[in-house]
């Protein structure tokens, strides 16, 4: 088989090398004419008409001249003026839409900028290019459809443009590249904002010469693009070739028998924009190269690379690429390609297609920093460990047995017999031998430390179990919220722990260090516990009862040892038994007062070491959750509602992406 393209075919020249633009756009005085904007300022020159008149194009070897019909309509008379081409509009914008791309826009803008503050700018780049394309696109012509015919060197896509345009119009030879810049074909009016868009000059913008291609109700609004070769050597053609293909409406793939399995084809273009199938037309072209049912087998195999590729196919009426053979050369298959771009432009939704399959690109680039593994989220089994490590950390169960202590303590001082609360004064000194001493030195205090190693586990306990299952981004953003906000929280669980012992009587002086190793300047004389408790054990009403039982006793004590006294002394008459009895039912009746008492406030006692644990662990699950609960849920409430605006975005998704 022999490497013989059609371009080759085309017309047997061999072009100089020149580029396109060298001398073609220079009028007959001499003066340079850049389409449009030019030959306005030539007629409005006073010095004459002459700069008017065009400017030379070289097709295929003939010199045609080129005046401003060809960039207008090519019914109007020769003699038409440049203003009357100035009433006509230039842009249609488009309309409101009742479509789904709206509002995937918006919610993919308000994405971005909710999402400004946890994710990065190249992160985030692809999406703001979509929406400033967007955007752009929107406000240009709707009556117009931007197709690029795009292939690789020798492919023959300038020989294609040329025919479906129905007029030499891109070069073509032997000398490669022979496309060194973007060429533009319009069939209508109005096309001036896309094709500043795509940067094209106006030198290098045509018409279709009068014929029945110029002609074609079908092609009106038609805007065809002539690219560079993919491929080529220079890496400034290969540059506009990506700058325009992601601005255009559509684009046709022009492939030959050679490099139809290209992997820089496949590979660079094809597989990363099989999310615009709906957009893409793959045209095997030379067919007439291949004998015999070859190019079925070729046609065959370049829909199995395209499916590999994960393009789909248009088949069987489903949306998709679609995909033919042809011969741009002899014409074979040419007709039924112009009549499918024909429905194609006439249907008017391609730049809403290929708008919609760029946010699904941008969003399914987004999908890993927004899409979690399961259910993320701060359950109330995380929030109850967090808080029972708080509260273990606070000391919340030591403070309720103290307070328990306390109130037991108070009963005994109120209700027990003057010898015992004698026993209890000597060993409230401290002597060395008391039983007070003996249990503080057999009692070591907890370390500083280790109080504070429990609250920095269970911050990180809480961040690990909130940020599971989040996205790289947003569980950094959840740890981050945690660890910030833990940083004063030691030393609010020791101002906490502080009032708790004050209130409890247990902490013995002021300004000391506490349990996390920072000074909490609380003492005694604070007079007020935690959560508004009184610095004292409140006393039960049976309370002066009791006392008042026990210091009957005690006189039954002290009148009977008297009674017994006197008759020993001799003062009185003898008679024992009755003072006998009366001591020792003060003797016995004491103990069993105070035994009573002690029976009586067990329950109360529990209850009021119960509440004063509940109070400091409700206040360390207080500081815990203002500080480290609620800026993780401010955090994971944050990621819900981008995770709903990436819904939105990817609900009326095109390509299932």
């Amino acid at each position: 088989m022999t490497a013989v393209t059609d371009e080759d075919q085309g017309n047997g020249t061999t072009e100089t090398g020149e580029p396109e633009e060298k001398e073609e756009a220079r009028s007959k005085d001499g003066r340079w004419d850049d389409g449009l904007i030019a030959r306005r300022a030539a007629a409005a020159d006073p010095r004459g008409g002459d700069s008017g008149t065009g400017h030379s194009r070289t097709d295929g070897g003939s010199t045609d001249s080129v005046g401003p019909s060809d960039l207008t309509d090519p019914s109007a008379p020769a003699d038409s003026s440049p203003d009357e081409d100035d009433v006509r509009p230039q842009v249609e914008a488009y309309g409101p839409s009742g479509g789904p791309l709206p509002t995937r826009l918006d919610a993919l803008r308000e994405l971005v900028g909710l999402s400004r503050a946890r994710l990065d700018r190249d992160t985030l780049a692809e999406a703001g290019r979509v929406l400033d394309e967007a955007a752009a696109r929107q406000r240009l012509s709707s009556r117009h459809t931007v197709v690029a015919i795009a292939g690789a060197t020798g492919s023959g896509k300038s020989t294609l443009f040329n025919a479906l345009a129905g007029t030499q119009i891109s070069d073509t030879g032997l000398r490669r590249p022979t496309t060194s810049q973007p060429i533009a074909c319009s069939w209508t009016d109005g096309a001036a904002g896309l094709l500043d868009r795509l940067a094209i000059p106006g030198r290098l913008r045509r018409r279709p010469h009068p014929g029945p291609a110029a002609f074609d109700e079908a092609l009106q609004g038609l805007v065809l693009v002539d690219l560079p070769d993919h491929d080529s050597a220079a890496t400034a053609h290969r540059d506009q070739v990506d700058r325009v293909l992601a601005l255009v409406d559509a684009v046709i793939w022009v492939v030959d028998p050679e490099k139809y399995a290209d992997a820089a084809l496949h590979e660079r273009y094809l597989r990363p924009l099989a999310g615009h199938a709906e957009v893409t037309f793959v045209v095997l072209n030379q067919i007439d190269r291949l004998p015999g049912e070859a190019a079925d087998l070729v046609l065959d195999d370049l829909r199995r690379l395209l499916d590999e590729d994960g393009m789909a196919l248009g088949e069987h009426g489903e949306p998709g690429a679609t995909v033919m053979s042809l011969s741009a050369l002899t014409g074979d298959g040419v007709p039924e390609l112009r009549e499918m771009v024909g429905r194609f432009v006439q249907d008017r939704t391609a730049a809403t297609r290929r708008l919609s399959a760029d946010v699904d690109a941008a969003a399914a680039r987004l999908r890993p920093v927004y899409v979690a593994e399961g259910r993320p989220g701060l359950g109330e089994r995380a929030r109850e460990e967090f808080t029972d490590r708080l509260a273990e950390a606070v000391g919340a169960a030591a403070a309720g047995q103290a307070a328990e202590r306390e109130w037991r303590r108070n009963a005994g001082r109120a209700c027990g017999t003057p010898w015992l609360r004698l026993w209890r004064w000597y060993e409230s000194r401290g002597l060395p031998g008391s039983l007070d001493r003996m249990g503080q030195a057999l009692a070591p205090p907890e370390e500083e430390p280790t109080a504070r190693q429990r609250v920095e586990q269970a911050v990180r306990t809480v961040a690990d179990d909130a940020s599971a299952g989040l996205p790289a981004p947003w569980a950094q953003a959840v740890r981050e919220a945690a660890f910030n906000g833990a940083k004063g929280l030691p030393e609010a669980l020791d101002e906490l722990a502080a009032k708790a012992a004050a209130g409890g009587g247990s902490a013995k002086g002021s300004g000391g260090s506490g349990r996390f190793g920072t000074a909490s300047g609380r003492g005694p004389a604070t007079g007020v516990a935690l959560g508004g408790r009184p610095a004292k054990p409140p006393r039960p009403k049976w309370w002066p009862a009791a006392v008042l039982a026990q210091v009957s006793m005690t006189l039954l004590q002290i009148f009977g040892g008297l009674w017994l006294l006197g008759q020993i002394v001799g003062v009185l008459e003898p008679g024992l038994v009755v003072p006998a009895l009366i001591m020792l039912a003060g003797v016995v009746g004491g103990p069993l007062v105070e035994w009573s008492c002690a029976a009586a406030i067990r329950g109360p006692a529990r209850r009021y070491g119960q509440d004063a644990e509940r109070r400091l662990r409700e206040a360390a699950a207080g500081c815990g959750r203002a500080r480290v609960l609620d800026p993780v849920s401010a955090e994971l409430a944050r990621y819900r509602e981008v995770r709903e605006r990436y819904v939105a975005v990817t609900e009326f998704s095109t390509t299932g992406q």
